[in-house]
């Protein structure tokens, strides 16, 4: 899914009319009418009637009618009705005052263009194909929706320079999430010091930015213990570990969690799609010495590996046992149904979203770093249980 386009339409100031009038002349000590539609005691080069709110009495009253009445900018004005940076009590009260007094309903257009804010945050995934990311950019969106916030999407799949699209989407929003090894800790680091809120989904901190991640071990170790209590003595894994944070954390921990046993978890590399993992498992249950158990680094790559076994006459629960990870609906539904580790998806797409919003609003300074429980999921797939 591409970015939305960045050519987003700012206001600019209405030109002046094609000729102008000679005032008459008026009396001494009259005051000077003021030309309709140009409000007074705002800076000029301000488009007029943009930021506009609708009272119950049908008339339009803008930000700047608060603005001139309360004695403020009109970015003040939006400062303190969005609570987006430090206001001063006194200043809050006479403007909240004003806005009661004049019936002003803001919209989020317009306090975003008083503050000259994009109203919009940017997440970056490496692919937007399956349903991890799906659930990742619900529960991101639903929260972002709530805060009155917009967001731009942007996929590294495919990409001739995935680091100059990044780049230009942290140009066009207000706060950006990087979920995975989507672009390197440098142009973190570069992002980050252009003072743009940056939250790191799955991935190691870096720098001032926030992060939002699964705890993988704990899940992942209790995983390779219940395998070894199966009796298996030989396990091969596929997937990436040099391809995600995530999956490497899975794999050193699942194999920490066999070792007990003495069963060594050897590696095959896969990509993270169900075509992917039928492609590979074909391979691997082909080999003369075929593993008893195939430690999957997903759901999908596990449901593709079920496809190769049953293609190979084997049954899976029985002569080879298969887990995955992430437990997709899929997951559940399959047959045998899967055992896998259930990580909150859906969850870590929403608190990036509110940590996100935090720092926008500079309501911290300092770095959150939060970390999401996962859970085993025992079911058929990998044989009687013990």
């Amino acid at each position: 899914m591409e970015a939305l386009p960045d050519d987003v339409a700012t206001p600019r100031p209405v030109p002046p009319s094609g000729s102008a009038t000679v005032p008459e002349p008026r009396p001494a000590g009259a005051q000077a009418e003021v030309p309709t539609g140009v409000p007074t005691g705002v800076p000029t080069g301000v488009p007029t009637g943009v930021p506009t709110g609708v009272p119950a009495n049908g008339q339009t009253v803008t930000i700047y009618d608060v603005a001139r009445r309360a004695g403020v900018g009109i970015a003040t004005v939006s400062r303190a009705l969005r609570g987006s940076a430090p206001v001063a009590d006194a200043t809050r009260a006479k403007i909240l005052k004003v806005v009661e007094e004049l019936g002003f309903r803001p919209s989020h257009l317009g306090t975003s263009l008083a503050e000259r804010r994009h109203a919009a945050a940017g997440i970056v995934f490496p692919d937007l194909s399956g349903p991890y990311y799906a659930e990742v950019v619900m529960g991101h969106e639903e929260v972002a929706s709530s805060l009155g916030r917009s967001v731009l999407i942007q996929a590294t799949h495919g990409r001739p320079d995935p680091e100059a699209a990044a780049r230009d989407l942290a140009g066009r929003v207000d706060g950006l999430v990087l979920l995975g090894r989507t672009v390197p800790d440098s142009l973190v680091e570069e992002i980050l010091a252009t003072g743009l809120p940056v939250v790191l989904l799955a991935r190691p901190a870096v720098g001032n930015a926030d992060s939002v991640r699964i705890d993988n071990s704990t899940a992942a170790r209790q995983l390779g213990a219940h395998l070894g209590e199966h009796g298996y003595r030989s396990a091969r894994f596929l997937g990436s570990p040099d391809l995600s944070h995530d999956v490497a954390e899975r794999f050193a921990a699942i194999a920490q969690g066999l070792a007990p046993s003495g069963t060594e978890l050897e590696l095959t590399p896969c990509d993270l799609n169900e075509d992917a993992g039928a492609r590979v498992a074909r391979y691997v249950l082909a080999e003369s010495a075929r593993p008893e158990v195939l430690v999957c680094a997903n759901d999908e790559i596990a449901l593709g590996a079920i496809i190769a076994a049953e293609e190979a006459g084997l049954r899976v629960g029985v002569d080879v046992a298969i887990t995955g990870w992430d437990d997709i609906m899929a997951a559940r539904h399959a047959r045998p149904a899967l055992t896998t580790v259930r990580q909150p998806m859906r969850l870590l797409g929403a608190q990036a979203a509110q940590v996100l919003d935090e720092r926008i609003k500079h309501r911290r300074t300092t770095p959150r770093h939060e970390v999401l429980p996962a859970e085993l999921v025992v079911r058929s797939s990998c044989g009687p249980h013990p």
